[in-house]
């Protein structure tokens, strides 16, 4: 008869195709279940994190969810910070993991579900009789909420017989927010402070992007005359580069930060307005009308002026209507001659720093005229973040994935890389990190190397230091000690992955970078850029930290 770890397969391979994770006693018999029949495409990483920062990549690339799989345990516990990430994140996925047998626990068992919830990530306990049920259940409940969830498996569980496989149900979706009577009103309101605005901004963040908001946009953009910009996390949403800005905050143009703070009204769609987006308080002027449209249940800062609680793309359809109806011809007077390329254009300083290693705005720039255009981008955390965001473009928000900005976490580059090639299966895959963090994460570089292959390069922004750090507590006279890093070679740990690499000390040697991209992928290797950059350049973002701080 089949197993309880054969109703689980059966359940989760009705529902997803992808499942990353490492081997161990608690999944042992989940994963022979989930690949004897071939059900899944499973990818094995080398870290338990990985596993979960591989299924989060995947469905930020893709918009479809993925499991990830580790055992019991240690584990478990290695898996926690990314899985606090995907859920600050709102990244729906599933982490099948081994727990303890259902007799009670043994001597190197740990209470699972409390650390679960301390992250707040609900768990589903498989049982015996409603396996299948279960696990549909925990499906629905991370796509609802968009949240990951811990579906777990008691250690005596999987091997026992359940009976026959019954037919598993497809998970039962919410519906787009529709707005309320008032909310319609808010609407109608927005409408005419859109159309009466003589330098009206449309704002718009990953979840209008989930929400598929993006061509809604354009056309209320089109209607309205507005300038569009994004957040980081929506870069490449609004579908008219003519009119856009690029990203907001720490990461824009001074040009285009300048445009955006003489905004009279701003409506922000999907964005959850953080202190990054908002540049502390900076990037509005104080009289500037703004309106937020999410889902949250209310307002998420406390700039805003009027809130609207619906779907991104059902609100702006409905702005779009309203503001066509209104006929005020604010399209043909709202920002009169305004050049949005050259306002988004960034200053690119000369070659090297006075301290005679690579300017990293330099490097950045010359990278971005290189890269392949068929590209996703992921990006681990660190004060390196705005050199990608500032000098690369992107074609859309699913092409640049940040996993760990969410949760301010670091070393979660290498298995982002995974999850990305397995979504994107015909694009580039960019992995950006420094070299703190692409030291944190290292175990995965052999599985960044493997899965990407000769679609995958890695940009390792290799100063010698948690910059970040040195940036705001150096800067205080803290001991550096701590914050500094001895010169690691990342080239050679490259090639002892089975990856090409360069050593970047000049912007000529970036040459092989452009012979790469031109090369067949299937003729190529991985390619590991090692640069060697000064750590004396301070991103525009990381000193409005720094002010805020001081």
């Amino acid at each position: 008869m089949p197993t309880v770890a054969a109703h689980v397969a059966a359940a989760l391979a009705r529902h997803l195709d992808q499942v990353f994770g490492l081997m161990g006693n608690g999944n042992a018999h989940l994963l022979d279940a989930l690949l004897r029949e071939n059900r899944v495409t499973y990818t094995a990483v080398r870290h338990e994190a990985g596993a979960v920062v591989a299924a989060d990549a995947h469905y930020r690339v893709s918009g479809r969810i993925a499991a990830a799989t580790t055992t019991y345990g240690a584990g478990f516990t290695n898996a926690l910070t990314p899985l606090a990430e995907a859920a600050q994140a709102r990244t729906p996925l599933i982490l099948v993991v081994g727990d303890q047998p259902t007799p009670g626990p043994r001597p190197w068992d740990v209470d699972q579900i409390a650390l679960a919830s301390a992250v707040g990530v609900r768990t589903y306990t498989v049982g015996r009789l409603d396996a299948v049920g279960t696990t549909v259940i925990a499906i629905e409940h991370a796509l609802a909420h968009r949240t990951p969830v811990v579906l777990a498996l008691p250690y005596d569980m999987p091997k026992l017989d359940a009976g026959p496989i019954p037919e598993v149900p497809e998970p039962r979706l919410p519906q787009p927010i529709a707005p309320s009577p008032d909310a319609r009103e808010a609407i109608r309101r927005a409408a005419r402070a859109l159309a009466d605005a003589e330098r009206p901004v449309l704002l718009a963040g990953r979840g209008a992007w989930l929400a598929g908001a993006g061509a809604a946009l354009g056309r209320l953009a089109a209607a309205s005359g507005a300038v569009t910009a994004t957040t980081a996390l929506g870069r490449g949403l609004f579908p008219d580069e003519a009119r856009d800005l690029g990203v907001t905050g720490g990461f824009g143009a001074p040009g285009a930060m300048e445009a955006v703070r003489s905004a009279d009204v701003v409506v922000a769609f999907g964005a959850s307005l953080t202190q990054f987006t908002m540049r502390f308080g900076e990037l509005l002027d104080p009289h500037a009308q703004l309106v937020q449209v999410d889902i949250a249940p209310t307002a998420t800062h406390p700039r805003v002026g009027a809130y609207v609680r619906g779907d991104a793309r059902v609100v702006a359809e409905l702005l779009a209507d309203d503001v066509a109806a209104l006929g005020a011809g604010s399209a043909g007077r709202a920002w009169p001659g305004v050049d949005a390329s050259a306002l988004r254009a960034q200053v690119v300083e000369d070659e090297f720093a006075p301290d005679g290693r690579l300017d990293p705005r330099a490097v950045a720039a010359r990278i971005g005229e290189l890269l392949p255009e068929d590209r996703v981008v992921v990006s681990d955390g660190g004060h390196f973040i705005a050199w990608a965001n500032m000098f690369w473009p992107v074609a859309s928000p699913g092409r640049m994935v940040m996993v760990g900005t969410a949760y301010q976490s670091i070393g979660l580059g290498w298995p982002s890389v995974a999850g990305a090639a397995q979504a994107a299966p015909d694009a580039a895959v960019v992995l950006t990190t420094g070299d703190g963090g692409g030291l944190m994460a290292l175990a995965d570089l052999e599985t960044a190397v493997r899965t990407a292959g000769g679609r995958g390069i890695a940009v390792v922004w290799n100063d010698g230091a948690y910059s970040a750090e040195v940036n705001l507590y150096g800067l205080q006279g803290l001991h550096e000690g701590p914050m500094r890093i001895p010169t690691v070679d990342f080239a050679a740990l490259g090639r002892a992955a089975g990856a090409e690499a360069v050593v970047v000390e000049r912007l000529a040697d970036l040459d092989r970078l452009a012979t790469w991209a031109a090369e067949p992928a299937g003729t190529r290797r991985f390619l590991v850029l090692d640069l060697r950059i000064s750590g004396d350049v301070i991103a525009p973002y990381q000193h409005e930290v720094i002010r805020v701080n001081s």
